[in-house]
């Protein structure tokens, strides 16, 4: 029997995929001074349901339904947490034994489940059903499901889309990539008339304080008609037209991108809006893009750049000379690894990242400092020795790798904690850096403490 579970509960769960073998290759890019190598074997990241926790916040008429087990419950539940005095926008259908079974017929269940659900919240405009580890073992055609119910529902207004958050390799951040292609492909519509559509189409799910300090900047240089997506209603189509063009936020969007570019759209090649020097990159990439001249746009981030520059100088003395680890999570990796060496003059022992995209990440690539040891996938044993060898001052890592490593002297950042945070555009370098340094200088408080602890005995 399918349940729909919506009161959230307490646990937490760490998708830990046993690859049978083990093995390392070397690649290489042209232009690109890098140490690339790929990895297999054994790896420990969230999976793509935890997308949901951003994304149920940012498009406030859509519902996401998992399609899952007890076990998808808890971790979307805990995720969000925070929500506990809201009303979630998010439940799981819950697939038991009788389903695994074969006693129960799975789609009749979920079509009755669905029912209930948008009779008892008509605020629902779209509904998202979000496959999982079980929905996928079972074969669970969810995209026929969600074709079936959107033609029962289409009277009433309501879109049935579907994608997979499932965790067989993926990894957390894939579960927004997969949601915004399936979300593009239906919103996204082509139009021959310019004045009807979007100049800029800005993607990736950003807080709307980070959208609205963009589009102070976008509209004070000239570029007025900028869309953000996803959008904030899943109601009205997205217009574009052969002039249209698009700029990722986010590095973990391959798919969307190209989706965006199947429907003809031109993506602009920029750094990503992390720190002083990425962001002023990105909005000048953007300007370039529609003939817009550097001075405007200088003009434009002018106040912004400036204050983002001075919080990164009052940083610097706490991060330049420290040694950085990247384990593979959130695949911001890269580009977090650019702007804290190059800005802050962080020495890089190893940036891993879960997947790389070259033709997305070629400008941060090649921004990153020659020799920079770059390793793609994850054999989670062979990466926790070379990080014991390294001993570095800080760690950035998922949460069930945090505990092993603290035990081990080495300190820790949560890399999950970036995507819950605002982190992109000028205004949000102090918070980016701040979710960094709580780490280092909880340390040296702790150091200074044992310290004078000691010295009370002498």
């Amino acid at each position: 029997m399918i349940n729909q579970t919506i009161a959230p509960t307490v646990k937490t769960n760490v998708n830990n995929t046993q690859h049978p073998s083990s093995c390392k290759t070397k690649n290489s890019l042209s232009g690109i001074s890098v140490k690339l190598e790929k990895e297999s074997g054994q790896r420990e990241v969230f999976c793509g349901l935890t997308g949901i926790v951003w994304l149920h916040r940012k498009m406030k008429d859509a519902f996401f339904l998992v399609v899952g087990s007890r076990t998808c419950a808890h971790l979307i539940q805990s995720a969000a947490g925070v929500m506990i005095f809201a009303e979630p926008r998010f439940g799981t259908a819950i697939i038991d034994e009788r389903d695994l079974a074969g006693l129960a017929d799975v789609n009749d269940e979920l079509e009755r489940v669905v029912t209930d659900l948008l009779a008892c919240r008509p605020d629902i405009k779209t509904l998202f059903l979000v496959g999982s580890c079980p929905s996928e073992v079972i074969k669970l055609d969810l995209a026929r499901s969600a074709e079936k119910l959107s033609e029962k529902y289409l009277d009433q207004g309501i879109k049935v889309l579907n994608y997979s958050g499932s965790g067989i390799e993926t990894t957390f951040t894939e579960g927004e990539d997969a949601c915004l292609t399936t979300l593009a492909g239906n919103l996204i519509k082509k139009t021959n008339n310019p004045t009807d559509s979007c100049d800029l189409l800005v993607v990736g799910a950003l807080a709307d304080i980070v959208e609205d300090q963009m589009r102070r900047i976008f509209d004070d240089m000239g570029l007025g008609k900028v869309t953000f997506f996803p959008p904030g209603s899943t109601t009205k189509d997205v217009l574009i037209s052969p002039q249209t063009k698009f700029i990722l936020a986010q590095p973990f969007l391959s798919e969307t991108s190209k989706e965006l570019e199947r429907v003809g759209l031109e993506r602009i090649p920029a750094l990503f809006p992390f720190g002083a020097e990425g962001t002023k990159d990105w909005f000048m990439m953007a300007g370039r893009a529609f003939g817009i001249e550097d001075s405007r746009t200088n003009l434009a981030i002018g106040p912004a750049y400036q204050r983002a520059t001075e919080v990164v100088k009052k940083f610097r003395d706490v991060f330049s000379g420290k040694r950085l680890f990247f384990f593979p999570d959130s695949q911001l990796e890269i580009s977090l690894a650019r702007f804290f060496s190059n800005e802050l003059g962080a020495v890089l022992e190893e940036v891993g990242t879960p997947y790389l995209n070259k033709a997305l990440l070629q400008k941060e690539l090649s921004s990153l400092p020659t020799g920079t040891l770059v390793t793609e996938g994850q054999n989670v044993e062979e990466q926790l020795q070379r990080c014991f060898k390294a001993k570095p001052d800080l760690t950035v890592c998922g949460l069930g790798l945090a505990n092993p490593l603290e035990a081990k002297d080495i300190s820790t950042k949560w890399s999950i904690e970036l995507v819950f945070s605002p982190i992109h555009g000028f205004e949000q370098v102090s918070e980016l850096l701040s979710i960094f340094a709580k780490p280092s200088l909880r340390r040296q408080k702790l150091d200074f403490s044992v310290s004078s602890h000691e010295e009370s005995f002498l």
